[in-house]
C-alpha cells in the first residue's frame, strides 16, 4: 500500500477518535449554542495536533541522520510498546481537562497535549522514515531531502484528519447530538492501545 494512503488512513483514524478533538468541538458548540463555534474549534485543534506530530516526526528524522535506520526502528518500536502499556495502565488517570469557557489558544494547547499524550506522532514514524528513505537516491536520510518529505507527510495526514473531524463534528452537532454516545459508544482507547502495540511489534520484528 502507498505510504501516502497509510498517512491519510492514520489521519482518518485520528479524526474519528473523539479524544483527538471532534467531541470537544461539538460540546463547545452545544454549550455556546453556536454552529460557528464548532467550525472555529477545529482550527486550534488541528494546529495543536499538527505541532505535536511535527515535533515527533522531525525528532525521528534528526535521529535518523546520526544512527542506523534499523536501530531507529527498534527504538521507535520499543517506545510504542512502552507507550501502549503506559496508556493502558495509567492513561485514564491523566486526562487533559479543559473547561467550556476556554478560548481558542487553550483549545490548541489541549489538542497538543492530547495528541502528545496519546502518542499520535509516534504512530507516524514507521511511515515517515521509510518514505524519506525511498525519496533519497542513496537511500539515506539527509536534512535537505528528508525535511520537505516529512512536511508533506504531516500535511497529508492533517488534511485527512481535518476533513474527518469537520464531517463528524458537524454531523453530530446538526443531527445526532451527544446523546447518541450513550447508545453507540466505541471504545477508542482500546483500539488506540492495540494500534500502538501492533505498530511497535511490527517495527521491532
Amino acid at each position: 500500500m502507498s505510504p501516502w494512503l497509510v498517512l491519510a488512513g492514520l489521519g482518518v483514524f485520528h479524526g474519528l477518535n473523539p479524544a483527538m478533538g471532534w467531541l470537544f468541538a461539538v460540546a463547545l458548540g452545544l454549550h455556546r449554542r453556536s454552529r460557528k463555534t464548532v467550525f472555529l474549534s477545529v482550527i486550534p485543534i488541528a494546529i495543536g495536533h499538527a505541532i505535536s506530530i511535527a515535533v515527533v516526526a522531525f525528532l525521528a528524522v534528526l535521529l535518523g541522520l546520526i544512527i542506523d535506520q534499523r536501530v531507529l526502528e527498534i527504538i521507535a518500536g520499543v517506545v510504542l510498546l512502552a507507550w501502549a502499556v503506559y496508556f493502558a495502565t495509567y492513561g485514564h488517570r491523566h486526562r487533559v481537562r479543559v473547561g467550556m469557557t476556554t478560548g481558542m489558544t487553550g483549545l490548541g494547547l489541549w489538542s497538543f497535549l492530547m495528541a502528545t499524550a496519546h502518542g499520535a506522532g509516534l504512530m507516524l514514524v514507521p511511515v515517515v522514515i521509510p518514505l524519506c528513505l525511498s525519496n533519497s537516491p542513496a537511500k539515506e536520510l539527509t536534512a535537505a531531502g528528508s525535511l520537505p518529505i516529512a512536511l508533506a507527510a504531516i500535511g497529508t495526514h492533517m488534511a485527512a484528519m481535518l476533513a474527518v473531524i469537520l464531517l463528524v463534528a458537524i454531523a453530530v452537532y446538526d443531527w445526532f447530538g451527544l446523546a447518541f454516545l450513550r447508545r453507540g459508544w466505541i471504545n477508542f482507547d482500546a483500539i488506540w492501545i492495540a494500534a500502538l502495540a501492533i505498530t511497535g511489534i511490527v517495527l521491532i520484528v
